[in-house]
């Protein structure tokens, strides 16, 4: 029991505290990541008994309805919405990298209880797969999400960069679960996928830099004012 759950949260533990080690600026108090984590591992709960409800009564049970509407929007618009109820608004949230850890540790929370629960259904067998994939895949569309929730945070135009960001980790994790579900070629669907992922969430992190760099350098010695509330 303690191999499978030491395997379960390791790979979301681990890729958390690189993100959040990445930090160039100010760290956030890991108090409130904790938190966000946290709170991320209990939304696998409410989402198993939606899902459930779902398929007991034979509803969206299609293969792109499930992929983009049961698992892609369900998910990720909870942890949209914890991010903006929970992360959003705090006095923590004070640069657009600040978006990108607290997005990745509702995901990663989320991804961590997911990944123990399987462990303990299928065994410790999979869990390298589990690393590589589900794992990862929750954390990049995480670095996504928090990205365009960065933005959004210091932008007069919220409402664009809010609603990109769960559009496009919708349409992400949707194409995700429909490559996963190729029956012989899924390997040959998700490694590619999986490499423009990698590819797109790092650009993303790269660009936070970039932006947040000028913003400095734009803002003297005092930081430049929150445009106002959502």
């Amino acid at each position: 029991m303690l191999a499978i759950i030491t395997a379960g949260i390791a790979p979301g533990i681990a890729f958390l505290s690189y993100i959040y080690l990445k930090d160039k600026y100010e760290s956030e108090p890991i108090g409130v990541v904790i938190k966000t984590f946290i709170i991320g591992a209990l939304l696998v709960l409410p989402v198993m008994m939606i899902q459930y409800a779902f398929s007991a009564e034979h509803l969206l049970q299609g293969r792109l309805a499930q992929a983009f509407l049961l698992n892609g929007l369900l998910e990720e618009f909870l942890k949209w919405f914890i991010v903006i109820y929970t992360a959003y608004h705090h006095v923590a949230f004070s640069e657009r990298y600040d978006g990108i850890v607290y997005t990745a540790a509702v995901s990663l929370g989320f991804a961590t209880a997911e990944n123990v629960f399987y462990l303990f259904a299928y065994g410790i067998d999979v869990a390298l797969w589990r690393a590589l994939l589900p794992v990862a895949s929750h954390g990049l569309f995480g670095i996504i999400m928090g990205y365009y929730i960065g933005r959004a945070k210091f932008s007069r135009n919220k409402v664009k960069w809010l609603s990109l960001a769960l559009f496009i980790a919708v349409v992400l994790h949707g194409v995700y679960d429909v490559f996963m579900n190729f029956r012989t070629l899924w390997l040959y669907a998700i490694v590619p996928f999986m490499l423009f992922l990698w590819w797109y969430a790092l650009r993303k992190v790269k660009q936070t830099y970039k932006d947040q760099e000028n913003w400095y350098k734009n803002s003297g010695p005092e930081r430049p004012t929150i445009n106002g509330p959502f």
